[in-house]
């Protein structure tokens, strides 16, 4: 558990990948092709979506996260600071009105036998299902226009459509930093090599 904590504090302070931590390599890395209504629409990496004047880390550069235990009282208290500086997390402005296409993982937040409409789309496999969740600036939440059939919990899907700067609190999911409503929701099918 001890090594738990410190590689997720790590790795959310120092910009490590939480995907290299799971071991997942998910679709953020794949690239798009034209999106709905026949336009191009640009395919953004998660990467994008964080400004690049944010960082997270300063307060903890000079801290030795190795020696904390995690029942150690400054322990809980910087993961509680880390929790709320995520969940406040800024978003990438420029971006706010874009159209847009983003691979992600799918983290429901409704089902019905008529499938799911409304979900968060998040960069790697587990997030928001495993505690922390990412930031604020790396979770979108996303609403179909009808429920998509057949889709589930860490399915793979590209989302297009208007990104907004929106923040959304889920209960037990996370606070996302942006949506993207009336959404065109398609499966995510990674390229061949040619």
């Amino acid at each position: 558990m001890r090594r738990f904590f410190s590689r997720v504090l790590l790795c959310a302070l120092f910009g490590v990948p939480v995907a290299a931590l799971l071991g997942g390599c998910g679709p953020q890395s794949a690239h798009g092709a034209n999106a709905a209504v026949g336009e191009a629409v640009p395919e953004l990496q998660w990467e994008a979506l964080v400004p690049t004047s944010w960082d997270p880390t300063k307060r903890y550069r000079n801290i030795s996260l190795e020696a904390l235990r995690d029942n150690d009282p400054r322990a809980i208290q910087m993961l509680d600071e880390m929790r709320a500086v995520w969940d406040n997390a800024p978003v990438n402005v420029a971006l706010d009105g874009k159209p847009a296409k983003l691979a992600g993982f799918v983290v429901p937040l409704d089902a019905s036998p008529d499938g799911i409409r409304e979900f968060l789309l998040v960069p790697y496999f587990g997030a928001c299902i495993h505690t922390p969740p990412p930031p604020a600036n790396q979770i979108v939440h996303v609403i179909a226009p009808a429920p998509v059939k057949g889709l589930h919990a860490m399915d793979t899907v590209y989302v297009t459509g208007t990104l907004k700067a929106a923040r959304y609190t889920s209960a037990d999911m996370g606070v996302s930093g942006y949506e993207i409503a009336s959404a065109a929701v398609e499966r995510f099918t990674p390229k061949q090599p040619q």
